[in-house]
């Protein structure tokens, strides 16, 4: 059977943290934690379940991630967030990978909780995430704050039975601020890049993002909390193509 390390990265993730930490118990071999220097309890909660916690200055979420791969000792890693932990379904699916390893690398089905309420559609489900791979097959790409983990080209991936559940938002609130930050790191990344805003991608982009999600992907079945997702989805690409667009005019 193989060795597998648990690799999660975290910043102040006191209130899903020890459910995250729970559900590795029993599933992989060593659980390595990368903390941003938290400012509450989620070093004395790491302290409990054994970990290797490890501190360093946040660069960026591909960066910090593709740093905490290179701290883990075992070849195979299983990488969550701090507010992710694993299903029963997909404890049972990746202790039956470890005894029989088919492929480069493997996928979940992530299920979200907002505000309280499991999304089942829009966007939102099936969140395919690939979170299970042998260290060297491919590494932490994507435009920040959106990461993923790309095998290398050739490389072959399986799917694994059950969800990894994610607690998202706890209130419209946190929200609303999220989608504020994460449209500024959006737009310096995709400054950074090189690509270009211009008044039809403002106007184009946001209308078909939210009627993909609502429409499309039947984000409608969710109700309220769908509706509300799915404008936000609307709102953080608005706002990301119009400080982009800002940045653009700066220069």
């Amino acid at each position: 059977m193989i060795k597998l390390s648990g690799v999660i990265i975290t910043y102040n993730e006191e209130e899903h943290l020890e459910k995250c930490l729970k559900s590795l118990v029993g599933v992989v071999d060593e659980i390595v934690v990368v903390d941003s220097f938290s400012t509450d309890k989620t070093q004395k909660i790491c302290e409990a379940y054994n970990v290797v916690f490890i501190q360093n200055k946040f660069e960026g979420y591909i960066e910090q991630k593709n740093y905490a791969l290179s701290r883990a000792k075992h070849d195979y890693i299983l990488s969550l967030d701090g507010d992710e932990a694993l299903s029963d379904t997909l404890k049972q699916s990746i202790l039956k990978t470890k005894e029989n390893w088919a492929f480069d690398g493997y996928y979940c089905n992530r299920l979200n909780n907002y505000c309280g309420q499991w999304i089942k559609h829009s966007d939102w489900y099936p969140d395919r995430k690939l979170r299970l791979f042998k260290k060297g097959n491919g590494e932490w790409k994507g435009i920040n704050p959106h990461d993923r983990y790309t095998l290398k080209k050739g490389l072959k991936a399986g799917k694994l039975k059950g969800d990894l559940l994610h607690w998202i938002y706890r209130d419209y609130s946190e929200h609303i601020l999220k989608v504020e930050n994460f449209s500024s790191i959006a737009a310096q990344a995709y400054f950074d890049l090189g690509k270009k805003s211009s008044l039809w991608k403002i106007l184009f982009n946001p209308t078909w993002a939210f009627f993909k999600a609502y429409f499309l992907r039947l984000g409608f079945l969710d109700g309220l909390n769908g509706l509300v997702i799915c404008v936000q989805t609307f709102n953080v690409t608005f706002l990301k193509y119009i400080k982009l667009y800002r940045l653009q005019k700066k220069k």
